[in-house]
């Protein structure tokens, strides 16, 4: 009988080191997709969906742990983690993130005539602007695009950070610079904030009455990002400014 080679016994061994890994993958792919569908999953729970034991669920959840894909809420559940919402809005691609919000944006500074940024997670604790529509005023808020800013202290953060705060938007004044005030709204898509919608204001032209028809004008446009055409509007709506 001939006797297999060393050759060939290698062979079988990478074979089955890499049909090991491929299942190890599918299995951690399987426990990801579970908690971002059900949003909070208990250990026994995440390794029942997927038929796991709860040792071999526990290793792989630990390892999206530390990727950054789950995390851990008080009370020990496992939850998407701030990977999954910046890969989710890079799956939609920047650009296509963009093209979307954009006709809304410019809705926004038709009716407000002040400055309006898309803006999504950044690393850290930080969130980075990647669209602008500028305002009609002479006095506005210019570009910040590309640049970043923290999550603490900023009305995008807040919604980015804590999705739909009390009546769906946050006021901040003499946030990220004195004298302005931005007002921010989030982008849900899938159940998860990808974005965030801000207008952005000299302090002195925005009372408190103002700014929540700003923020509740973000929220309509926010919510409607994915149900509206993306294309541009022929004829902007009632304009704020003359309210």
């Amino acid at each position: 009988m001939a006797r297999q080679s060393d050759s060939d016994h290698l062979k079988v061994g990478h074979k089955v080191a890499a049909d090991s890994s491929t299942r190890t993958v599918e299995r951690a792919l399987a426990l990801l997709s579970a908690v971002c569908t059900d949003g909070s999953l208990t250990l026994s729970d995440a390794a029942r969906v997927v038929d796991l034991s709860a040792s071999t669920a526990l290793r792989l959840l630990r390892t999206l742990e530390n990727s950054g894909f789950v995390s851990r809420d008080p009370g020990g559940n496992f939850r998407p983690g701030a990977s999954v919402i910046q890969l989710g809005a890079l799956a939609l691609g920047q650009e296509s993130l963009v093209s979307l919000c954009t006709p809304h944006m410019k809705r926004l500074v038709a009716q407000t005539g002040e400055s309006c940024y898309l803006s999504i997670p950044g690393p850290g604790d930080t969130g980075i602007y990647i669209a602008i529509v500028e305002g009609t005023r002479s006095v506005r808020h210019t570009s910040w695009v590309g640049r970043s800013i923290p999550l603490e202290g900023s009305a995008a953060g807040q919604v980015l950070t804590s999705g739909q705060p009390d009546g769906g938007f946050a006021i901040v004044r003499s946030g990220v610079e004195d004298d302005i005030t931005a007002v921010a709204a989030p982008i849900v898509i899938g159940g998860r904030t990808v974005a965030a919608l801000s207008i952005v204001v000299p302090s002195y032209r925005l009372d408190e009455a103002k700014a929540k028809n700003i923020g509740e004008e973000l929220v309509k446009a926010a919510d409607n990002i994915l149900t509206e055409p993306s294309k541009d509007h022929g004829s902007p709506p009632e304009s704020m400014e003359e309210k």
